[in-house]
Order: C-alpha cells, then sequence, then structure tokens
C-alpha cells in the first residue's frame, strides 16, 4: 500500500523536484531564486543544475530552449505568470515549434513554472490568468493542478515529457494541504481529468482553485436535493474530452467555472465541445461562470468579487434546472418567434 503524507501543494512540487533530479541526471533547474529558496536541492544536486538567473524571462526560456534542444531537461520557475509575457517568443515561437519544424528529430522536454491566480492580492501585473492564451499555441502542453497530489504528479509526468509543458500554479493553493503518495514512481498522466465527486442533474467542470468551489456548491446543491457531478480537467491541453462528454451525455446539463476571463476561455472551448459532440444530450444551455476581462483587483474584497463563488454557481445551477424542468429539449421547447420559456444567463462574469 503507498504510503501517504500530508503536505502543501508547494511541498508537494518540491519533492517532485527532487525525485525527478535523483531520477534523470538530464533535468535541471533554472530560475528567479530558485537556488536561494531551494538550498537544499543545491546541496545535493550541484550549483551547476540548479540556479539563479537575472530577473530577464525571455533570457532564462532562451537559454532554457538551447538546453532542451541540447538534450537536457530543463525546469523553468519564471514566478508569477503575466511575466511569461516576456518569454512568448522562446515558449510559442521556438519551444512549441520546433520539434515539428525539425520533423521529430529533436525533443524539446521543457518545463515553465508560472504561479497564477487570485489569493495573494498581487494586483493585476503579477496575477493574470493566461493560461487559455498558451493553449492556443501549437506545440505546448498545459497543466493546472487542483490538489496536492497533482502538484506532484502532474510536475513529475511534465518533467518526463518530450514536449513543452507550462505548469501553472494557483496561489491560492500552494499553501493548502493534503495526502501525497510518497512513492517517486506516482504519475498523474497529462490529459486525463478526474471525476471529484459523482452526480447525475448537472455537471460542473473547472481546474485549479475553482474545483474546490464547485465541490462546495455541489455540496450546497445536495442539500437543495440537485445532485452535481464535478470533474477536475487538471489538463487543459491536452484536453480530456471523454471525460466531459460523457459527464455532459448523462446530467444533461453543463456548467463550467474559471477565473480566467470568459472570452475565448476554456469555458468557451467546452461550451463548443458539448455543443458539437453532445447536443442531443442537452436538456439547457451551457453556462460559463468566469472572472471579467479586466486586470485583476489588488484589494481582497474587490479580487473575490470578481471571481465565482459557491453560491454564484449554485444559483446558476437552480437557474438552469428550473429552465429544464420545463422543456424536455431546451431547443424544441423554444417559443413562437424563437423566444425560450425561461432563459437563463448563458455567461457570467463576476
Amino acid at each position: 500500500m503507498t504510503r501517504m503524507t500530508r503536505m502543501s501543494a508547494e511541498q508537494a512540487m518540491h519533492q517532485a523536484l527532487r525525485e525527478e533530479m535523483q531520477h534523470d541526471p538530464d533535468v535541471l533547474l533554472m530560475g528567479e531564486g530558485v537556488a536561494t529558496k531551494q538550498r537544499d536541492l543545491v546541496t545535493d544536486f550541484g550549483a551547476d543544475r540548479v540556479r539563479n538567473t537575472p530577473l530577464a524571462e525571455a533570457i532564462i526560456a532562451g537559454t532554457a530552449v538551447g538546453a532542451a534542444a541540447s538534450g537536457l531537461r530543463p525546469v523553468i520557475d519564471l514566478l508569477f505568470a503575466p511575466f511569461m509575457a516576456y518569454a512568448m517568443d522562446a515558449l510559442v515561437n521556438s519551444a512549441g515549434k520546433l520539434r515539428y519544424l525539425s520533423g521529430g528529430q529533436f525533443r524539446f522536454p521543457l518545463v515553465a513554472i508560472g504561479m497564477t491566480g487570485t489569493g495573494w492580492c498581487v494586483g493585476a501585473q503579477h496575477n493574470h490568468n493566461l493560461e487559455a492564451m498558451f493553449v492556443h499555441a501549437p506545440g505546448l502542453k498545459v497543466v493546472m493542478p487542483a490538489e496536492p497530489a497533482d502538484f506532484k504528479g502532474l510536475l513529475k509526468a511534465a518533467i518526463r515529457d518530450d514536449n513543452p509543458v507550462l505548469f501553472f500554479a494557483d496561489l491560492g493553493l500552494l499553501h493548502q494541504e493534503g495526502e501525497v503518495p510518497d512513492a517517486d514512481d506516482f504519475i498523474v498522466p497529462i490529459g486525463k481529468a478526474a471525476l471529484r465527486r459523482i452526480g447525475s442533474d448537472v455537471t460542473l467542470v473547472s481546474y485549479a482553485k475553482t474545483v474546490a468551489v464547485c465541490l462546495e456548491a455541489a455540496r450546497q446543491l445536495a442539500d437543495r436535493g440537485i445532485s452535481a457531478e464535478v470533474i477536475d480537467l487538471r489538463s487543459l491541453k491536452p484536453l480530456d474530452e471523454d471525460a466531459v462528454l460523457q459527464s455532459v451525455r448523462k446530467t444533461r446539463r453543463l456548467v463550467i467555472v474559471h477565473e480566467a476571463s470568459g472570452l475565448c476561455g476554456i469555458g468557451a472551448e467546452l461550451a463548443a465541445l458539448a455543443a458539437g459532440k453532445a447536443f442531443a444530450a442537452l436538456r439547457a444551455p451551457v453556462v460559463r461562470l468566469t472572472g471579467p476581462d479586466a486586470p485583476m483587483a489588488s484589494s481582497w474584497a474587490l479580487e473575490q468579487a470578481a471571481v465565482p463563488q459557491p453560491e454564484t454557481v449554485t444559483d446558476s445551477v437552480l437557474e438552469l434546472v428550473a429552465y429544464g424542468a420545463s422543456a424536455p429539449h431546451w431547443l424544441g421547447d423554444a417559443l413562437p418567434g424563437g423566444a425560450m420559456a425561461t432563459e437563463p444567463v448563458l455567461m457570467k462574469s463576476y
């Protein structure tokens, strides 16, 4: 039986780095302050493999691309996700494309870590959920875990992957604790969603911090007699389409919840997926609950007001279920002139 240890998500990432550096001498860690913050790794693996860098994200990412092309497995810590904007050329135009341009002759095993999301009141230039931008870039994989065990398992999988992986660490989760397997062979496969709660009336799909929001909403809905299924995507690219479609075909209702802006976001992709491949099963329109198309405030109260909360998810599901109760199939219950009997709001930004 696998031994479990309770630790924070941040500690789980550190454990993953340690295990992978022991597993493979080609793994190296570079970034802004990594050698200062993780002195034990410097002591155990040497300054050649754990390196502080200048505050120059483009140089860090460019160096990592060269290291990956030469056969190493670099992990770079760019601190906050918005700083990845400085590294876009190296990550998008080089890391994401060079394996294809080489005709598959070269590998580009690179992991770029960035903190993101609300919870620390770090302001707009440090808090901006950019995951959808990188999902849109060919050749890149994107993961965003919600539980400490997945922080470990997904980071290990990302380091072992022969393609560049963007690893977004939600700020609000870094110090939350959970049970993490001690086994150094514990891997969470990239591209596989997790079913966090079984339900029959509505599917709630989310990732990162808003998975907990959906689980709390599911508990509130259970008190109202509504059974909500909760799916944690974990991997945004590749996306586990089968897990989402299987659930939607069962519950016949879909609500997608994430902190990032709804415009061209992950929710939009999932809504298109449901409409294109599970339309006949839907009893109501797909609903997206997202953050606003605006910079994030540094005030705690304003920050929290800008992102979906359990109560907003609960209220939206209640509207959706009430709507579906009056329509065996939402399209078929259109009123004359194209109006619907009751119109739920299809996208809300907070």
